[in-house]
């Protein structure tokens, strides 16, 4: 059995890409009643159970709940698993999280996880069995089982300590993110001649708080290097100006080579 504690965009996503890959077994949710039957009606899971009952009964417990839930949830769920029952979390931040399960989980065995995918839309209605389709999938430790179902979902396996993934992630995720929330209020006096620029760089703008407080709460260093980082180019840029040829060269050849490895 599979039990899901979150199941609303990946949660319900990856419940969604493991029956798309052939898993026969009953999936259970742990959510709010509003949430388990959003999920059951959507087909993501079968039925919703409390935490300790499905954690006692799960062969695998997916943690997609929003990170300081998640911290909760480590913090009280080994009491309740068999012994070496997988345990692995979707948490946008690692560190944090690997320190408390290092901390906390004895019976069970613990992998921190992140799939480095989503949508500005939230909960299960927005599930996609190929959410994770060609998406890098950071795991923290190996673990033959679940590396065993990131295949089967169609995602990409990387490899990383906590440290390098929080590290990585303030800059090819928080910081988008922050560009996105500080660009659109600057666009929006001009938003009648707004063209798809505007609108593309703006998109993650959309993306609900609730969902950003705990990651910018969990990993507030290396997303201040990461912000600093980018203030210090953008002071080159602006320094630069008008001749910015070198510029725009070196970042269309690095914009090809992320492309070609994504």
């Amino acid at each position: 059995m599979i039990a899901i504690a979150g199941v609303g965009l990946i949660g319900g996503s990856f419940a969604l890409a493991v029956r798309k890959a052939g898993y026969a077994g009953k999936i259970v949710g742990v959510s709010s009643p509003a949430a388990i039957q959003a999920a059951i009606a959507r087909g993501a899971i079968d039925e919703g159970m409390p935490l300790a009952e499905a954690a006692a009964r799960a062969d695998l417990i997916y943690l997609a709940q929003p990170i300081e839930r998640i911290l909760a949830t480590i913090g009280e769920i080994d009491q309740y698993v068999r012994p070496g029952t997988l345990i692995t979390d979707a948490g946008s931040t690692k560190r944090a999280i690997v320190e408390r399960a290092y901390q906390k989980i004895q019976r069970g065995r613990f992998v921190g996880g992140h799939p480095m995918a989503g949508k500005e839309a939230r909960g299960v209605e927005a599930a996609d069995a190929d959410l994770f389709r060609g998406r890098p999938y950071v795991l923290t430790s190996p673990d033959e089982e679940l590396e065993t179902w990131i295949a089967k979902i169609g995602a990409r396996l990387v490899r990383m300590d906590a440290d390098a993934h929080d590290r990585r992630a303030a800059v090819v995720s928080h910081l988008p993110q922050l560009l996105s929330t500080a660009l659109a209020p600057m666009v929006e006096d001009s938003a009648a001649m707004a063209g798809p620029a505007a609108v593309d760089m703006t998109r993650l703008a959309l993306s609900s708080y609730d969902i950003w407080r705990d990651i910018l709460a969990t990993n507030p260093m290396e997303i201040d290097a990461a912000l600093a980082g980018y203030i210090e180019r953008l002071q080159e840029l602006r320094a630069s100006l008008p001749d910015l040829q070198d510029e725009f060269e070196r970042a269309a050849q690095a914009a090809r080579r992320l492309r070609e490895s994504t």
